[in-house]
């Protein structure tokens, strides 16, 4: 690791990554009077609000197609999400095999979304001080660049990530009593006044309009219930549009309730690596850097585009060019506007890119190139 570096221009960055190639390159998210001092002594100024969005933490249904997992203790291997502790030995190192899919990276895209609605609606930052990226492998990066955040020390920050996370939430402080159950709000509008009174009203009404049994049943509900509420969605949907009410049908409760609200609530929270924010003096990839896991860049791109962002066009860095490669192992996946694999245990002709990923993530071998 080359650390404490300090460089004065833009092109004397870009010649000391030509001459040193590293595999891969990262910033601080702080600003120092000295950066090129020992820790102790560079003197810290403020810190850029950054949050990182990795698929690496939020459970998906491919998961168990093309992650391995191996504990560092005992040997036992898995597929799919990588638990906590291993479940024979109960240790908590493992060696892990990901694979950046669509999936995945729409998983960790849905939650960037929350994240940046809470950030612009509930704490008031704007598009301007608001950036977002693509960190190069499973995720997305958000950092806020403003005068209002910069001066946050580790515990302010903390108070943030609570609030995103949904930390500590208790619906009992934001709506949803026994009293709301059955009388209508003094005033039509309070239900959607703002923070996480409007979102978790939001959150319980696009819960019950989406909802199917298995849904109800998985929060514990019982079979019974599940049906009722299925059975008089309309009616519980609109009692609440029009008074604002969720007592509309005999037979559910609070505790019913409580249990949809509190689902509700996890639903419209945004899932963050919360280190990663509370550290005044965090690390993070550098923009235009390749990733040394996949070969794909980050880049930065606009808040408002990031409903159309395709990551596996837009950061693809080789565009020429073609290598053999042995591929011990890979799944479907698409890069660009093709499609490749899957593929085991075989030799095969591919692009650059494509090539450049197989090895990166360790399930290929160069044989011949001709780039």
């Amino acid at each position: 690791m080359l650390r404490h570096k300090n460089f004065r221009s833009s092109d004397e960055l870009k010649e000391f990554l030509q001459s040193s190639v590293p595999s891969d390159a990262y910033c601080s998210c702080a600003c120092y009077e000295d950066p090129e001092a020992d820790m102790d002594r560079k003197g810290w100024l403020g810190a850029d609000l950054v949050f990182d969005i990795d698929a690496d933490h939020i459970p998906t249904p491919c998961d168990k197609f093309h992650d391995n997992w191996v504990c560092g203790v005992c040997g036992l291997t898995g597929k799919g999400f990588t638990p906590s502790e291993c479940p024979v030995c109960g240790g908590e190192k493992f060696e892990v095999s990901t694979w950046p899919c669509e999936v995945c990276l729409d998983s960790a895209k849905t939650e960037t979304v929350k994240l940046l609605d809470m950030l612009m609606l509930d704490f008031g930052f704007s598009g301007k001080d608001i950036h977002v990226f693509f960190s190069g492998h499973r995720g997305y990066h958000v950092h806020v660049e403003s005068e209002a955040a910069k001066g946050l020390d580790a515990i302010a920050r903390k108070e943030i990530v609570d609030y995103i996370t949904g930390l500590g939430f208790d619906v009992f402080f934001h709506g949803l009593d026994k009293k709301s159950l059955r009388e209508t709000p003094p005033s039509q509008s309070s239900r959607f006044e703002f923070g996480w009174r409007k979102r978790l009203a939001l959150g319980m009404k696009n819960f019950i309009r989406s909802a199917k049994e298995e849904n109800l049943r998985r929060i514990g509900l019982t079979k019974k219930k599940a049906e009722t509420i299925l059975e008089h969605r309309d009616v519980i949907l609109k009692n609440w549009l029009n008074r604002g009410t969720w007592g509309a049908v005999k037979g559910i409760g609070f505790e019913t309730w409580r249990k949809i609200a509190e689902q509700s609530a996890k639903l419209q929270s945004a899932s963050i690596d919360t280190v990663v924010t509370t550290d005044i003096h965090r690390l993070i990839r550098l923009v235009g850097t390749l990733h040394g896991k996949t070969g794909l860049k980050k880049i930065e791109f606009s808040v408002s585009a990031i409903d159309d962002f395709d990551p596996f066009k837009s950061a693809v860095a080789f565009k020429t060019g073609a290598v053999i490669v042995y591929v011990s192992d890979a799944p479907e996946f698409r890069l660009g506007d093709e499609v490749f694999g899957p593929y085991k245990k075989q030799r095969v002709e591919l692009p650059t890119a494509v090539a450049m990923l197989l090895v990166c993530k360790g399930r290929g071998e160069v044989i011949e190139s001709n780039v």
